[in-house]
C-alpha cells in the first residue's frame, strides 16, 4: 500500500460520490473533526491513571464515532446510510449529566485549564466548537446528517464536563474568569 496517490496534487480530493476542491465546506467539516479526533487522542496519553479508565475508554468510543461522523459529513450522494445516530447523541448527555453531578457546583466561566489533562481536553473542547461552525455552514450550504449537527454541539458540552471531572478527581480547583457574571444557575433557580 502507498500513503501518496498523486491525485490531490491539483487540490481535489475525493469524498464518497464524487471529487471536490480540498478547501471544500465539506472537506472544511470534516477535516476539523479529524483534527478533533487527534486533540482527543492527545489528551487520552494524560489520562493513563486508573482514576481515568472510565472516561478514557469514553473517549476511545468518541473517536471511533467522530470517524462515523467525518464519513457522513464526505456522503453527496445521500445513497448510503449514514452512521450516525440519536442514540449517540444520547449518551454524550446521558455522561454529561452523569459529569454534572461529580464536579463542584458552577456559577460563572471558568479559564481553560488546570491539570494538563484538563487542559487537553478543553483544546479539543474548542476545537470541537469550530468544527461544529464548520458543520452549521456546510448544512447551509448543502444536505447533511442533522444529527452529525447535534452530536458535535453535545460533544463540546460533554469535553468541558469531562475536564471539570478531570481536574476534581485530581484536586485541581478550576479558576473562574474574574470579571465573569453568575452565568450558570439551577434550573430551579430564578
Amino acid at each position: 500500500m502507498r500513503l501518496y496517490t498523486r491525485t490531490g496534487d491539483k487540490g481535489k480530493t475525493s469524498i464518497i460520490g464524487g471529487r471536490v476542491d480540498k478547501d471544500h465546506l465539506r472537506v472544511e467539516a470534516y477535516g476539523t473533526l479529524d483534527e478533533v479526533n487527534s486533540f482527543v487522542g492527545q489528551a487520552m496519553t494524560l489520562l493513563t491513571d486508573e482514576r481515568f479508565q472510565d472516561i478514557y475508554a469514553e473517549l476511545q468510543k468518541i473517536q471511533h464515532e467522530l470517524f462515523d461522523c467525518g464519513g457522513d459529513l464526505a456522503i453527496v450522494n445521500n445513497k448510503l446510510p449514514y452512521k450516525v445516530t440519536s442514540e449517540m447523541v444520547t449518551f454524550l448527555e446521558q455522561r454529561i449529566d452523569e459529569y454534572i453531578k461529580q464536579a463542584p457546583p458552577l456559577e460563572k466561566f471558568i479559564l481553560p485549564g488546570g491539570s494538563p489533562a484538563a487542559a487537553a481536553i478543553h483544546v479539543a473542547r474548542t476545537v470541537a466548537r469550530r468544527a461544529e461552525r464548520c458543520i452549521v455552514s456546510l448544512s447551509k450550504a448543502e444536505p447533511i446528517n442533522e444529527i452529525v449537527l447535534q452530536y458535535v454541539n453535545r460533544l463540546s458540552d460533554y469535553f468541558f464536563a469531562v475536564a471539570r471531572v478531570i481536574n476534581a478527581r485530581l484536586g485541581v480547583k478550576d479558576v473562574e474568569y474574574e470579571r465573569s457574571a453568575i452565568v450558570f444557575r439551577d434550573k430551579g433557580e430564578k
